[in-house]
Parts: structure tokens; C-alpha cells; sequence
């Protein structure tokens, strides 16, 4: 990945494209050892601040997805962030055209129950196989793989979402 890449986390609630990430990140990746988390925290806001515009007022948010996002990136165990309000659904695929049709039936779906959720499809294969997964399409709905290898009947689905948006109150 080249130093312009954009890749895109999640910075509170929304989903941003930072300009860097993964160039910051093999940068620092063979110097954290030495370093406390404040000062990695710092050094990656330094660094990816320069390319990236960061309000004053959600620096505290980006230092935070920064950090994640790191800690990630060199294997560490990471706390996502849990949002009560919104599922989290994660179609997981490199863009077969089932994993194309699973992402479509997942968006139209949440849409008909009028259910509130961020859905990412997840295209690099290092983040897919963080869930241990040996088969695509694959659908993870609030970080719990759901399905693997096939497109579950559109029932199936609107039960999962249902459990899931009832469990999120």
C-alpha cells in the first residue's frame, strides 16, 4: 500500500477514509514494542494528521479509532466498539458476484424492517480471515458469524436481523 492509500475505519459512528492508514502503520509496526499506548496514540495522530484533516473537537475519537485500528493491524486483541443502537453487519467477500447478491439482499432486507444498521462489506482478505472463516460469502451480524459459503434464504436473514435489533434494546 502506497503512503496516499485511502482505507476506511470506523471513527464513532461513522465510517471515514483516512489517507495513510496502512503505510502509518507498517511505519510504527517495528518500533511500538518500546513505546506506551499514550505515546503510540500520539505518534500515529502526528503522523496521520498530516494528510488527514482531524477536527480538534473528535480528536479524541479518531486517537481512540486510531489505536484500534493498530492494535489490529499488529495482532493485538482489540475491543470493538459496540454501538447499542445500530446493528453491525459485515458481509465478508473479495466481490464474487454472491457475495455482490448477499450484500444487496442484506441492505434490501434491513430496509423493508426498517432496521437501523451499518453494513460493511468486507473485501481484504487479512480482515475476513480475522473471523475464521474458510468460505464466502460469509455474514456476521453483530461480530457473530451467522453464515458461511452460501447465501441463506431471505427468511433466515430477516430472522437473524430481527433477533439481533430486538437484542440491541
Amino acid at each position: 500500500m502506497g503512503e496516499n492509500d485511502i482505507c476506511q475505519i470506523k471513527v464513532g459512528q461513522n465510517r471515514i477514509g483516512i489517507i495513510g492508514l496502512k503505510h502509518v502503520f507498517q511505519e510504527l509496526s517495528g518500533s511500538w514494542e518500546t513505546m506506551c499506548d499514550d505515546d503510540i496514540k500520539k505518534t500515529l495522530m502526528d503522523k496521520l494528521g498530516k494528510k488527514n484533516y482531524i477536527s480538534p473537537n473528535v480528536k479524541e475519537n479518531y486517537e481512540t479509532a486510531f489505536f484500534r485500528e493498530f492494535m489490529a493491524f499488529i495482532g493485538k486483541p482489540v475491543q470493538e466498539e459496540k454501538t447499542r443502537d445500530v446493528l453491525e453487519i459485515k458481509v465478508l467477500g473479495q466481490g464474487c458476484p454472491r457475495c455482490d447478491q448477499l450484500e444487496h439482499d442484506v441492505i434490501k432486507i434491513a430496509s423493508e424492517m426498517n432496521i437501523i444498521a451499518d453494513i460493511e462489506h468486507v473485501r481484504d482478505i487479512n480482515e475476513i480471515a480475522q473471523y475464521g472463516v474458510m468460505g464466502s460469502p460469509a455474514l456476521v451480524i453483530n461480530g457473530t458469524v451467522k453464515a458461511v459459503g452460501n447465501i441463506p434464504p431471505r427468511q433466515k436473514i430477516m430472522d437473524w436481523l430481527a433477533l439481533a435489533n430486538d437484542n440491541k434494546k
